[in-house]
């Protein structure tokens, strides 16, 4: 692979992408591809694949405390991120530092904000669930009246969805079902033998409800075109996080910045901590970038005739904030006021498992990369709940309950102990709740009037909180989660739901909205500021609502529609 890195440059690029994870990567590839010589500002170091990933296939009893990050030393450097459930010692290095990404919360709130700060960013680490929205969460704004209209339709997006998938490889069944329409997929991983039976009975009990294997950005079978990327497939090891020489899952590293780095345009600033963005009051355009250096807090710009906020929903709701002038004294393209308001997450908070009876003879092999997915049967408001509006889809997996795990909890000594802890115990099923959080203009950040990070940016101030509808929401999975495990056949069922705190979902959305109207949004349609037009975003910031589905796929399909627009502006003159 190869790139040109830099630090300093008086070069007018044609893009500038700030960030690089999943948005960023494929902004610079779609716009490389194209011809157009790309600068991709980056304020992490660089990662590079395979060589850079150096606990990968490591085994636990190699590590000095088995994985775990010593508890003293995760509270002083990543008190914020070790509460993340992928984060320990095997990919530590992949998350921020606390002690230099502060941030604050208004009396009474909580946010929790987990950061990637390297080349790639959280494309390293993410879950890679993949679902397109449908045309009922296009539509729900306006239908219910939270929040404002989406300015596209399913329709206007559905080719995109398949461009991306194409490329990122994207594993799952063609399921028919209309909340989830189907992708451009590689064959779905399998079920095991017990989800499969409660499976059965669950969707004999509840018709309205499906019960599907997960779509994952995992390889199951790699095309010509993935081989081509360097490429194959899934070794089901459930080490993603650790980073992947395989590139078997999607990540920048596996798959956009090799596309990105072959056609010779691409051009890296790593260590570039982006502080504003230039602004030119004659010409009502951006100009380019300042950045600080990450490491001697030195100055410097960049520039370039399109800029790509693709830096995070609160990294690029941060750097507009911060971004003042005489014609936007409250943030960059901010005329509408709506910045950095409607912030939104999903909903985590409840969870239901137990015992499976049974399939004794019954195991498997390998660790899947994906699990069973129920998708949200209260999609359109004529299947809304009685009690909430909007609704959640159900997650989750079988699973043998090895022995020797519940013997790490249990007293015991001699060799009928240790015989003990050799077998398979029962199977276990699980349900988590992945809920739907309404736009509300109260849940909102904004920039702290005094505190500062260490490169002299504000930091961001977060005043969110669960409304009503987002506890009975969650009230209801458990309630129903409880209902379809029973109607299964299985035992020993518990539910609980727990009060954790936004942002833990880590699928931040919302607080630079795009619209139709300018008076109520901050980008267009295509992504393109209404303010200023040579100004694009296209991570979660621009969401109008936060649907149920993870939303990385729509970001990496928001991000090729943008970037083939904005092409067709320069062409034609108009940016």
């Amino acid at each position: 692979m190869s790139f040109e890195t830099l630090r300093d440059s008086d070069d007018v690029f044609d893009a500038l992408v700030i960030g690089s994870g999943v948005t960023g990567g494929w902004a610079a590839k779609e716009f490389c591809e194209r011809g157009y010589r790309t600068l991709m500002i980056e304020r992490g170091p660089l990662v590079e694949h395979r060589k850079d990933y150096p606990h990968e296939s490591k085994p636990p009893w190699d590590m000095p405390q088995r994985g775990r990050v010593p508890l003293a030393e995760a509270e002083q450097r990543q008190a914020v991120q070790k509460n993340c459930y992928a984060y320990n010692d095997f990919n530590r290095q992949f998350f921020g530092d606390d002690r230099d990404l502060p941030y604050s919360t208004a009396s009474g709130t909580r946010f929790t904000w987990y950061r990637g700060n390297q080349l790639g960013g959280k494309s390293l680490i993410w879950a890679r669930q993949s679902y397109r929205l449908s045309e009922f969460d296009f539509e729900a704004n306006a239908k219910d009246g939270h929040g404002n209209d989406w300015p596209l339709r399913y329709a206007d997006l559905a080719p995109w969805y398949a461009h991306v998938e194409r490329h990122a490889g994207i594993s799952g069944a063609r399921d028919g079902l209309p909340q989830i329409p189907d992708s451009e997929s590689l064959p779905p991983f399998d079920m095991t033998a017990p989800e499969r039976a409660i499976g059965e009975r669950i969707e004999a009990a509840f018709p309205d409800r499906n019960f599907v294997i997960g779509r994952t950005a995992n390889l199951s079978q790699p095309t010509q075109l993935h081989l081509e990327q360097g490429r194959v497939a899934c070794q089901a090891r459930t080490e993603c996080d650790r980073g992947c020489s395989f590139g078997a899952y999607f990540s920048t590293q596996s798959s956009t910045l090799p596309a990105a780095a072959r056609t010779g345009k691409l051009a890296i600033a790593p260590n570039s901590v982006v502080h504003s963005l230039i602004f030119d009051e004659a010409s009502g355009r951006v100009r380019g970038v300042r950045v600080i250096d990450a490491d001697d807090r030195s100055e410097r710009r960049y520039f370039g005739r399109v800029v790509f906020l693709c830096a995070s929903t609160l990294g690029s709701t941060q750097l507009l904030l911060h971004s003042t002038s005489r014609s936007f004294p409250t943030g960059l393209a901010n005329r509408s006021g709506v910045l950095g308001r409607y912030l939104m997450d999903h909903n985590y908070n409840a969870f239901i498992s137990a015992r499976v009876p049974g399939f004794e003879d019954a195991y498997y092999r390998g660790r899947r990369p994906t699990g069973i997915y129920v998708p949200n049967f209260h999609y359109e408001p004529g299947r809304y709940h009685r009690d909430f509006q909007r609704g959640y889809a159900l997650g989750g997996s079988a699973y043998r309950v090895s022995n020797w795990r519940g013997g790490a909890a249990r007293d015991g000594f001699g060799a009928d102990f240790k015989e003990a802890l050799t077998g398979t115990g029962d199977w276990g099923f699980n349900f988590y709740a992945q809920g739907e959080m309404l736009p509300r203009a109260e849940n909102q950040v904004t920039l702290h009037p005094s505190n500062k990070d260490k490169w002299g940016i504000p930091q961001l101030h977060f005043d969110v909180r669960w409304s009503d509808n987002e506890r009975r929401m969650m009230e209801s999975a458990a309630e129903e989660g409880t209902a379809m495990m029973r109607a299964a056949g299985l035992e020993a069922i518990e539910a609980h739901v727990q009060d954790g705190a936004p942002g833990a979902g880590i699928h931040e959305m919302g607080t630079a909205r795009m619209g139709r109207d300018p008076a109520s949004s901050v980008f267009n349609g295509f992504n393109q500021a209404h303010d200023i037009d040579n100004l694009f975003c296209t991570d979660g910031s621009v969401f109008c609502s936060s649907a149920t589905q993870n939303p990385s796929l729509t970001y990496m399909a928001l991000t090729a529609r943008a970037v083939a627009y904005a092409v067709d502006e320069m062409k034609n003159r108009r940016i």
